[in-house]
Parts: structure tokens; sequence; C-alpha cells
């Protein structure tokens, strides 16, 4: 985290530095110390996809849902990352536009596994 954080305030440090003078430089640093604080965090994503693996095994999910619940917060994350970038770059206008894509491939991945809540639910209901 030390690292991050070091990181994180150095860059921050020059891209205010260098904003003055050399914007496009600045903004070109911002997106590769995003990148290099993403690949920092690699090694613990691909840790906590075993886990929810594993735990997804143990109790007998059903793996298309786990997957689908994995790609999801994938999208979410990724759409949170390039709205961010975009808003970096003074672009408010797009960061809007890729969090509603971002919005809308969810709730389009997420309709199977509603159908199936409510399927389950209906199911539980008895019938008179």
């Amino acid at each position: 985290m030390l690292q991050i954080v070091g990181l994180g305030l150095i860059a921050t440090f020059l891209v205010i530095l260098l904003n003055e003078h050399k914007s496009s430089v600045a903004f070109l640093l911002t997106v590769f110390v995003g990148c290099v604080i993403f690949l920092f965090l690699v090694d613990k994503i691909s840790d906590i996809l075993h886990m929810l693996q594993k735990m997804a095994n143990d109790t007998k999910v059903n793996m298309v849902y786990f997957e689908t619940i994995l790609k999801i917060i994938g999208i979410a994350y990724i759409a949170e990352f390039a709205a961010q970038i975009s808003k970096d770059a003074g672009q408010g206008a797009i960061a809007s536009k890729i969090e509603l894509g971002g919005k809308i491939l969810i709730l389009a991945m997420a309709i199977p596994i509603l159908t199936a809540i409510i399927e389950t639910v209906i199911g539980l209901i008895p019938s008179t």
C-alpha cells in the first residue's frame, strides 16, 4: 500500500508541476500512473478471484451465475477507471457516457440472474 500511496503522491506532485507548461505530458503521466497502480493490484485481484471461485465451488453455486457476477464487477471497475481518466482530461460529458454504457451493460448481464431469482421466489409461493 505504501508503494501505491508513494507513487500516487509523487505523480500528483509532478502532474501539478507539469500542468502549467506541458498539460499533455501531465495527462499522459496521469494515465500511466493509473495503469501502473492497476498492475500493482493484479496479483491481489487474482488472489481474490481464486478465493471467490473456491467459495463458489464449495457452495455449489451455478458457475454461470458466478461468472456473470464477476463480469459485472469487472465492467463496473473498468467503466469507473475509464470515466475517471476522461474526467481527468476535462471530458465530463464523455465520462458520463462511459458510466451510462457500463450501467446498461451491467443491467443487460444481470437480467438472467434477476429472472432466476424471480422464478425461484415464484416457485416458493404456494399455489392455491
